[in-house]
């Protein structure tokens, strides 16, 4: 007999001839499912256990990619809470100015020591630096001037202050 009908025949008692099983009947005597068994017993099943240690990590591995990922596009725009100013130093030298006779710009001689590589003795070296003067500078007073945007085809620097005024 094949195996539909010999459980049909268990089910209605062992006869053929009974009347067939209604649908209902079926439903209830199929065997409970684990997660009701799991529900009855009041023991956590090791299923539930993986399940919930899984659901844990996956979190935590959420939580820490999504702060990875604020705090990359923080520093990519720039628009971090604690606002952190960056300040760049610019360059920075002292010299006496050479030539006033511009508009708003005087020449500045900037003089420094450099050690010769051979010889070893401190050699002078001078260098000449347009600056935009806004101070009013005269030729011999002594200057200190910043680096800044390019203001025409060879000044490059400004002048911030005067240290010191020439003597007349």
């Amino acid at each position: 007999m094949p195996k539909k009908k010999a459980e049909e025949l268990e089910d209605n008692g062992g006869t053929a001839a009974a009347e067939p099983v209604s649908e209902e009947a079926v439903v209830e005597k199929k065997p409970k499912k684990t997660a009701k068994r799991a529900a009855e017993t009041d023991e956590p099943s090791v299923v539930d256990a993986v399940i919930e240690s899984v659901a844990d990590a996956a979190e935590a591995i959420v939580d820490t990619v999504s702060a990875g990922a604020s705090a990359i596009a923080s520093v990519v725009t720039g628009s971090d809470s604690e606002k952190k100013t960056i300040v760049h130093k610019r360059a920075e030298k002292i010299g006496v100015v050479a030539s006033d006779k511009m508009t708003k710009t005087v020449t500045v001689r900037v003089d420094r020591l450099v050690k010769h590589p051979i010889y070893r003795k401190y050699v002078r070296r001078r260098k000449k630096f347009m600056a935009h003067d806004e101070l009013g500078a005269k030729i011999g007073d002594k200057v200190r001037i910043i680096e800044t945007r390019p203001m025409s085809a060879r000044k490059r620097w400004r002048v911030v202050e005067i240290i010191q005024k020439a003597e007349l």
